[in-house]
């Protein structure tokens, strides 16, 4: 029989990975007597393990939730799984990077030397895009606010603040909380506007208390990685851009399908191809399709052939 410190935790590992266990399933799987698991299950409890007994014709045990977080067991690749989610986590913007750095130290002091080898190989750097301001930081008390709301289908009342500007308080029905371009975002139903808005988390104060619960409503498309999409295109949910054009480029399709996040390329030869893009601005879709070093012929419409024509001009200006 293994020692009585090296069988609770296996026994303390065995609760974890399901969550309901018989006593007699358990008392197999330790080779111990069933009276030896409720010992061990006592003493499991006196350490802060909330253990709760399963009634019925089996009888056993399950691993519920408790007051305090008591000490956990991981075995090799959740413990490594963990330590390189903590390493993401600091570069989030969910107003958690301390509290992760922290978490990630504790983690890795506890490890035995073969996994520390293993994270430590990863270092992980935020590098922000050239020529943009910081991301904002959220705090976590504002996201698990937001994400509660969203989670119990309850009406949420909060203060905006968009570029400084303070606003009458809002009343939405919240459906996703989700993060695009290391930005977090609230997407909702506006109750007072009748339509639906993205919200950014780093202006919103929620107030106390939520208002009554709610049926979700199906988003436009009833996808809401499209759906933000669309609207960070500035469009009317569609999923258009509000400028479209199409060129074909003497180049290979598969070369301009590389550099094309969101059009559509279609092989027109070897060294051929047409494309549909799209843009906030004529001008800005011009010189998006400029990038491509290769003769352009402007398929349509008319405004993206003035586009060009303006930007020759500014550009022969520019060059002189």
């Amino acid at each position: 029989m293994p020692k009585t410190s090296a069988r609770l935790l296996s026994l303390l590992s065995l609760l974890q990975a399901r969550r309901d266990w018989p006593g007699a399933l358990l008392a197999e799987r330790l080779d111990i007597s069933p009276r030896t698991v409720r010992r061990d299950v006592d003493r499991l409890r006196e350490l802060g393990y909330p253990i709760v007994a399963i009634k019925g014709p089996d009888g056993g045990y399950r691993l519920d939730a408790g007051t305090e977080l008591p000490p956990l067991l991981f075995d090799d690749e959740q413990a490594v799984a963990l330590a390189v989610a903590l390493q993401i986590a600091t570069t989030t913007g969910a107003g958690i990077e301390e509290a992760a750095a922290r978490a990630l130290n504790t983690v890795r002091q506890v490890m035995p030397a073969r996994l520390r080898r293993r994270i430590d190989t990863l270092h992980v750097t935020a590098v922000e895009m050239p020529a943009t301001t910081p991301n904002p930081q959220v705090d976590s008390s504002v996201l698990m606010a937001l994400s509660a709301a969203v989670h119990a289908c309850e009406v949420l009342r909060f203060d905006y603040t968009p570029e400084g500007a303070q606003t009458p308080p809002r009343r939405v029905q919240p459906h996703h909380l989700v993060t695009w371009g290391g930005r977090w975002y609230l997407v909702a139903w506006d109750l007072d506007r009748d339509d639906w808005r993205t919200f950014r988390a780093d202006r919103i104060t929620p107030r106390t208390p939520t208002g009554p619960r709610f049926t979700p409503r199906e988003l436009p498309g009833g996808n809401v990685a499209a759906f933000v999409a669309s609207r960070f295109r500035g469009s009317d949910g569609t999923g258009d851009w509000p400028c479209r054009g199409e060129v074909i480029l003497d180049l290979p399709a598969a070369e301009v399908s590389r550099y094309t996040r969101d059009g559509v390329v279609e092989e027109l030869g070897p060294n051929r191809c047409r494309l549909v893009l799209g843009s906030w601005s004529w001008p800005g879709l011009a010189a998006a399709i400029g990038r491509f070093d290769a003769e352009i012929e402007v398929v349509g419409p008319a405004e993206l052939k003035d586009a060009f024509a303006h930007l020759a001009r500014r550009y022969a200006k520019a060059a002189t």
